[in-house]
This record gives C-alpha cells, structure tokens and sequence, in this order.
C-alpha cells in the first residue's frame, strides 16, 4: 500500500454528510497508523534479511556444509529448501519451518543452544518480510555487502603491518602489501611510485605478472567475501576484478603466460579464470581446509595448493584433474612453490618444516617422491621464496627467524635470527643474492647473503685420516701402577700390546692411562681383548687430550625429530625400527637415540613392519663408534647429519650432540663387550687411552690386552652355495658374502672366470660400498654336458677393491664341485612388462652359443631413475609342475642396486600361483640409489631354488635437459 493511496481514500471519507465525531477520530487514527506503517516500510532481503541469516544460520547452512540439505546463504538456496521441505512459505510465519524453528522453540531449535538466538527486533525482521510475502531481490541477487560481526577496533599498528612483498622481474620496482592497501615502490630509491587504496580488507597475496606489466592484489573480508585485482604497474590503473569467494581471498596466482588466474581462500575452493576472457572457468575442489597459497609451474600447466588440511595438492590446470595429493606434512601447510625450473615442489607450514618433492606428475596422475624434509625453524613457516634462477630458498617463521637455503638439497646457507617481527613476506631480487625482508611491524629491508660456501662454518681442525705403512712390529708392554692419570701414565711407543689387569681398589674402580704421540691424520685402531678370552672384564677405551679432556670426534645435528612407536627395541636387532613419521626418512640417513647413531637399510614393508637398520640382518651395526642400547616405547629418536667438530651449526630448534672418541662394545658386534676403536689423531701431540671397566669392577682377573696399531682398511670374502647344481636352462645362486675389518666401505668387485663349456655366470659381481653380500647366478645351457672335476677345479674367483689409494685382491678359490643336475620343476626368465627376452638370453645367442633362446632373441634391460617405480615380468615354463612358486619377501630382489626393491608384494611376497606363468611385478629406487648397472634375478623358493637368468638393471639420473624441457614456458 503506498502513501498516495492513504491519502485518496481519506480524501473520499471526509466529504461524507452525517458522520459522527467519533466515528471520524477512528477512520483519522487507522490513517496515522498506515502512515507509520508505510514509513517503515516492508523489510529487503538483501539489506535486513541476509544479515539475520548470515549472522545466525550461514555457519552451519551453507553451501559447504548443508545442514539438513538447507542452505541460506542466498535467496536462490533457501526458496529451494531443505531435507524437511520449504524453509519459508510466504505470507504464512506458522507454515514456515525456518519461524516455527527459532522463534517458537520447535525441535530442532535454531540456533542450538550453545549459539545466540536471534534478538526480538531480529526475529520481527523474520517476522515482517514473511507475512509481506517473503520476497527476494529484484533481478540477478547482489553479493553480501555487509557482515554482521562484533565491532572490534583494529590494533593500533594492525594497518601498517606488512602482510605481503614481490620484487618485480626486472629488479626495478617492490610492491608491499599492508591493510587495504598496496604500495609500489623504486627498487633503488625506495621512493613511491604509486599507491592502490581502498582495498577491502587485508591483502593477503602480491605479486607481479611475468612480464612486470601487471601486478596481482588478493584481499577480502573474513566471512564475506575475497576480490582478485589486476592492476597496470605503469600508473597503477585498475585492469580487472575478479570475484567469486564467500570468505577472504587469501591467494592468488597469475600463470606465467598470463592466460589463467587462480584464485582461493577460507571457503577451501580454487577458482580457475580465464583472464583475457574475464570469466570462471571452474571450480577446483578437495582441499577441506582454507587454502593458504597458490603456484603455477613455469609452464602454467600445473597449480600447486597448500591448505590448512595438513596436505598440498598438485592440479592440471586445462582440465581440472588433481594429479597428486602431497600427504607428507604434519599440520597445516602455508606456502607452496614450484622450483625455478619447474622440477620440483616446495611446501612448509606449522610443523616447522621445509620439503621438498620431485615433479613427476607433469601429464598424468602419479606420485611424486619426496626428497628431502627439513626441520627448519623453531615455529611455523610463515613465508616461503625461491630465487628467480632456482639456486636458493628463503624461509621465516613464527619465531622471527630466516633462514638461506641451498635449494638443491635443503642445505642452510645463512641465518639471520632476531628479526624486530615476524617476517611475514620475503621477496628475492632477479640475481638471488637479495632478498628483501617484510615484517609485521611494518618494517623492511635488504638483506645480502653468501652465496657460496656455508657462512656458519668454522674451520675445523679434524683431520682427514691419511694411509699408513703397515707395522707388524708391536712394541710388547706390560702394565705398571699407578697409572690411572694422565702425570702418571706411561708412556708407550707405537704401535703397541699392553697386558694389564683392571684391579679392584677401595677408593674406587681401576683406572689405566696409557699414553702416546700421534701426528694429525694418522689413524689408529685402539683393540681390546678380553671377554673374548675369558676375563670378566666389560672394557670402555676412551681418548684424552694432553689436558686430560675427551678428545671430540663428530658433532651431531638432528634435522628431523621422531620417536618409537609400537613397541620397544632391544639392543641387538636390526629389523622392525618403528618410528613416528618414517615416511619423511631416507634410506643410509643416521639415526640417533639414546647415545647410540644407527643407520637405515630398508624401508618399512607395509604396515605391521619398521625400518631394517645396517647390516639388514642380524645384530645391528652401529655408527662413530657408538654402544647399542635398549629403546623404550615412545622415547625419542632424531635423523641427524653429521659436522666436524668445530662447526657453528645454524640452529633449528632440535638438538645437537657431541660424540667423543670412546668405545664400549665393538660396534660391528664381533667382538661381544670387548671394546674397538677407530681413532684419527685431529692434530699432532700428545694423546692418552684410558681404559676402565664399564660398570666400575675390577678384580685379579679383570685381565686385557690392549693394541694400539695402525689402522688398514681390508676384507675378508667368502663364497656362499658352493657345488652348484644347475639343472639345464636354469640357474643357481652363488652369493658373496664380506667382512670388512679397520672400517672399509669400499666396493668389492669379484670376478669368475674358468667356467666349463656350456655354463656361465654373472661378473663381476659387485658388493657396494657399505653392504656386506651381493649374489649372482650361474646358469646351463639347455644343451650343456656335465663338467667334469677338472673343469670344476679349473673355476677361479678373486675379489679386488681399493682400499683408500691401496689395490687389495684376494683368491677365492673356486666353486667347488659344479654339476649339472636334471632338469627342474621351472626356468624362470624375467623381463620387461611388455613380455619381451631377457637380456642374457639374447646376449647369449648373439654370441653365437647353441643356446635356443626363449622365449625370445630381442636385447633388452630395464631402465629406472632414483624415486622412479617400473613394472617388470616374471614368466614360468613349467615342468610338470603346477603348484604355486613363491620367489620371496622383502629379498625377493636378488641382487637388485642398494635402495631398489621389489615393490607391492603383499602379505605373501612375489608369488606365482598354482597353474598361472607369469605375474607383473614392480621395482621402486629409493631416491638415494646411486647411478649404475646391475644384474639382477629371482630366486623361488620350491625345490632346487631355480633361479632366473639375470637381466640388467640400469639406473640412469634424470636428465636436466629432460626436465627444463618439460618444464620450459611456451
């Protein structure tokens, strides 16, 4: 009814002859109260509605999260009701669920009633535009403009904090981000060269375009909306806006070639727009956390996610697909970046921690391999850059640190603690050697740093260990009290065997010093004999100075903190180490806990398996001379990396430790509690072996001999599965078996040759540097003859390493009686997934034997990059012979490169069942496997143990032509 209306209807009663005074009075006072009535006016939707909804019912009814199938975040979605119906029915309160609800207390009550109810004036708003019909907006529906929230005064300085910094390509121009507000300024004058203002909300996100022309703003309103702006960096004109988020816009990202902008927020949701075309292109969901931070690749093919939902995600742009899900990270993750090259992703958040992935997932959905993870500050990770030319990373925290990174591989370069703020945004100069600094307090500045070799290092003054002659002349002593202090202690000349007893004494245990002279670098082995011929004695050796103090021998960082899991670990094993977040773990890291330093072998194998630990089987071995000690459930465990003693280590907020020279239990577990000890004088002087029992005992029978020698690296070899018996068209595996002594980690090649007619066999094989065995095969003809003693004596083995600049070789003698047995169950061949000849097959027939190669004459190897996963065949001709043939578990592999394995067996290992001849199977290379070739092949575990021929395993590194390649900007 509107006011004219009134107006003409009194205009017709007031004429009317014969009306009473008090008649008139009424018709007057219902004309004043429509007059009223028209002032106020029916209620908008848009302007008096929405709020009450935003405010009381958007939480829970929205289109994320449909509460009852209801959402009321617009006039669209509540006229199309809920699971239980129409929400509202116009003109009708009592009829409408959405009154009945929070006005009348029906159950369910609206709110609940841990959340505030609307207020009367609030539920009359309700009231009103329902009985005026519950109309919505005229034409398309605005988006929300205003938030009904507490009004909270902003902290004094909340507007001049600087939430976000980018340096422009060309190095010429900085734009620093603050609330509601974007400056621009000369990169070497730091003059203003222009302003953006009135920005709403927060700019949480910066950045130039590729080619410095534009300039991309992020900002928003929390629980409102978020707006994308492109401005012209010339004059800072505006160029477009992009909407399209109910909740602050915390990132966006210009694609290099300028053609895509992403865009996301708090409301979890990535929006793809085609930027010429000013349109959505769609929607990118399956984040449940905001979303923090956006990249696209040097392509702009792929866009890379982090999300408070602990994960980042990587998404081909074109279509839309998600191609992998980075599940590595702990808790929320804030930043996330392409490498320079586009070969790799970088991801940090409130766990503290750096990583960083390779790209593999360029054109098609696979996992990419994480390569390193770092622990890299004391608080969150707040802010994450990377140099234009790919060489260094920037980080800061919650702690107000930075910290320089090699990109690479994650190695600190410079810290810079102390910072007046936290460093809320950092942005590189087009060379990488500055980075400009932008704090909370509204502060910046410039910071230069070396781009070389470390500048936290100090120079060390351990020694190399240097080669010595060997000295087979000991000088033989015998001990004398008292000697149990470094002015009483005698003085011996090396190299040396002492006799001595550990007595018991009254004021306390025995102590015996013995001392000697040593220049810097030379290496000495400090042995005990003891309980191994009988004495009591539990011995530790440590090393003195010419002060009497321990002598340091490695200093101890930890870059990532864990703990045990499961159950406990006892002070011998070497399998089943179950650690918290194992996956962020590398094959050969050391692990450290309690004292002890242990170092992986083998990752877990599913489930309800731990690490193996060196040597992978057996009794653990332990590292710098380290005593195996029992693990308690839930104690704490750290992979560390190891420094000279002497390095000022950039602090990371996890411990470091310092280990000395000291021995109690030989560490290869040989010896039992005798001690052993590898001792590299760190400079020329005066040193002095103490030697005590352990526990503090002694006695008349606490007798030892302590050596004190020159330390030469050798091994000693042996061969396993002697007198072969090689049914034709088959193999048989031979292994070789090391025991390195003084400390030598060299390769071992051993060579076969001499093998009769007809017969043939892997070599050389190659034990790697650090392992203890290697296997090979050797394998009949099907048309072999039986050697005979003559030709099986005639076999020669030698093995040959270098030994730090010294040529070893050593004669194996040979393989014993070799026979040629009937033929087996089954000949096993493996080869690659399309079915094609194993290599040694062909090799064989292009060599001109009589062989008759099966089951086909077509060179071919397998080929596999560190982090990659193949698929390969196992194939079967069975001999009468059609039960299952199980090929193994975790050693399924024979002989596979250190690192790699057969992947995805299952609870039942590589198995081939009952009447089946083949079976896909898959090799993974751990991302530490070094390049090289190998023969491989597969052992089954039925009788005879037929082994395949072996195929060639080639490790290849990825090429980085490849990878700039697929990477490159189109």
């Amino acid at each position: 009814m509107s006011f004219p209306r009134h107006q003409n209807n009194l205009n017709r009663l007031t004429p009317i002859r014969g009306m009473g005074r008090a008649l008139l009075a009424f018709v007057l006072t219902l004309s004043a109260v429509a007059a009223q009535a028209q002032e106020r006016q029916d209620p908008d939707f848009v302007n008096d509605v929405q709020p009450v909804l935003n405010k009381h019912c958007v939480g829970c009814h929205n289109a994320d999260d449909l509460e009852g199938g209801l959402d009321l975040g617009s006039f669209a979605a509540l006229s199309a009701g809920g699971d239980s119906g129409p929400a509202v029915v116009a003109s009708d309160t009592a009829g409408s669920r959405l009154w009945r609800l929070t006005a009348l207390g029906m159950e369910p009550k609206m709110p609940p009633d841990d959340l505030a109810s609307p207020s009367a004036e609030e539920l009359e708003v309700l009231r009103r535009w329902i009985e005026a019909g519950a109309t919505g907006p005229d034409g398309s529906e605005p988006r929300p403009g205003r938030l009904i929230v507490p009004n909270i005064p902003a902290a004094p300085d909340a507007r001049s904090a600087i939430t976000a910094a980018a340096w422009s390509p060309d190095g010429e121009a900085i734009a620093l981000a603050r609330y509601g507000k974007v400056e621009v300024l000369d990169a070497r004058s730091s003059e203003l060269r222009f302003s953006i203002t009135d920005l709403p909300g927060k700019v949480n996100s910066v950045s130039f375009s590729a080619d410095g022309s534009r300039l991309l703003t992020a900002s928003g309103v929390t629980g409102l909306s978020g707006r994308a702006d492109l401005w012209n960096t010339e004059d800072g004109s505006l160029i477009r806006s992009f909407e399209g988020h109910r909740d602050a816009m915390l990132a966006a990202a210009l694609s290099p070639d300028q053609m895509w902008l992403a865009t996301a927020g708090y409301d979890r949701s990535i929006l793809i727009w085609n930027v010429a075309e000013d349109s959505l292109v769609g929607t990118l969901a399956g984040h449940n956390g905001a979303v923090y931070s956006l990249a696209f690749d040097p392509s702009s093919k792929l866009l890379l996610s982090a999300s408070a939902d602990q994960t980042l995600k990587v998404w081909q742009v074109a279509t839309g697909e998600r191609l992998d899900t980075l599940g590595q990270p702990l808790k929320e993750q804030f930043c996330g970046l392409f490498s320079a090259h586009g070969d790799a992703m970088f991801g940090a958040g409130a766990d503290n921690r750096i990583r960083r992935w390779e790209l593999v997932s360029r054109d098609s959905a696979a996992i990419n391999p994480l390569q390193q993870a770092r622990f890299a500050h004391e608080g969150s990770i707040v802010a994450l850059a990377v140099s234009a030319d790919g060489r260094f990373l920037a980080s800061s925290a919650e702690d107000r640190t930075v910290k320089f990174w090699r990109a690479s591989d994650l190695a600190e370069l410079a810290f810079r603690p102390n910072q007046s703020d936290i460093v809320s945004a950092i942005a590189f100069d087009p060379s990488g050697e500055h980075a400009r600094l932008a704090r909370l307090d509204g502060s910046w500045d410039i910071k230069t740093f070396p781009t070389g070799a470390r500048e936290d290092r100090e120079g060390s003054d351990v020694a190399t260990p240097a080669p010595m002659a060997p000295m087979n002349d000991f000088n033989e002593i015998a001990e004398g009290e008292p000697n149990d202090g470094i002015d009483s202690a005698a003085a011996v000349a090396l190299p040396a065997r002492i006799s001595g007893v550990v007595s018991a004494r009254e004021d306390g245990a025995d102590l015996d010093l013995f001392g000697f002279d040593a220049e810097a670098g030379e290496s000495w082995m400090i042995e005990v004999d003891a309980a191994r011929s009988g004495s009591p004695l539990d011995s530790m050796v440590e090393v003195l100075d010419e002060s009497g103090a321990p002598v340091g021998r490695v200093l101890l960082q930890a870059v990532r903190d864990s703990y045990f899991t499961f159950r406990g670990k006892d002070s011998n094993t070497s399998d089943d180490f179950r650690v918290h977040n194992w996956e962020e773990m590398e094959l050969n890291e050391y692990l450290y806990a309690d004292g002890e330093v242990v170092r992986l072998w083998l990752y877990p194998r599913g489930p309800d398996s731990g690490f193996k630990v060196y040597p992978g089987g057996g009794n653990r071995y332990t590292y710098f001379d380290t005593t195996p000690v029992t693990h308690a459930l839930g104690g704490p465990c750290y992979i560390v990396r190891s420094h000279p003693i002497g390095t000022r280590l950039i602090p990371n907020g996890l411990p470091t430790f310092a280990l000395n020279f000291e021995n109690d239990d030989d560490s290869r577990r040989r010896w039992g509690k005798d001690s052993r000890l590898n001792f590299t004088a760190p400079r020329a002087g005066r040193y002095y072996v103490r030697l005590r029992d352990v526990r503090g005992f002694g006695g008349d029978d606490y007798r030892y001999t302590l050596t004190i020698r020159p330390r030469q690296p050798d091994f000693q070899a042996s061969v396993g599965g002697r007198d072969p018996q090689v049914a034709p068209g088959s193999g048989r595996e031979f292994s070789i078996n090391l025991v390195r002594t003084d400390d030598f980690e060299g390769p071992v090649s051993v060579a076969i040759e001499g093998l009769p007619p007809g017969f043939h066999a892997t070599t050389p094989v190659v034990v790697e540097a650090g392992q203890d065995a290697a296997f090979g095969v050797i394998w009949a003809d099907s048309d072999a003859q039986a050697p005979t003693e003559e030709q099986s004596a005639a076999v020669k083995i030698v093995a040959t390493a270098d030994a730090e600049g010294r040529m070893l070789e050593h004669d194996l003698g040979n393989l014993g009686n070799l026979q040629l047995a009937a033929a087996g169950q089954v000949r096993i061949r493996v080869a690659p997934a399309s079915g094609e000849v194993s290599s040694v097959d062909a090799t064989l027939s292009q060599a001109g034997t009589t062989q008759t190669p099966w089951p086909g004459d077509e060179v071919t190897e397998l080929v596999i990059h560190p982090g990659e996963t193949i698929a390969a065949t196992v194939l079967l001709e069975r001999n009468e012979f059609n039960g299952n043939v199980p090929l193994g578990n975790d050693d399924s592999g024979r002989n596979l490169p250190h690192g790699s394995f057969i992947d995805n067996i299952g609870l039942n290992g590589l198995l081939v069942i009952q009447d089946q001849n083949e079976r896909v199977f898959f090799i993974t290379a751990a991302p530490m496997t070094t390049v090289q070739e190998r023969w491989f092949h597969l052992k089954a575990r039925i009788g005879g143990e037929p082994c395949s021929l072996p195929i060639k395993l080639r490790v290849e590194p990825r090429s980085r032509d490849e990878a700039d390649a697929a990477s490159a900007v189109e």
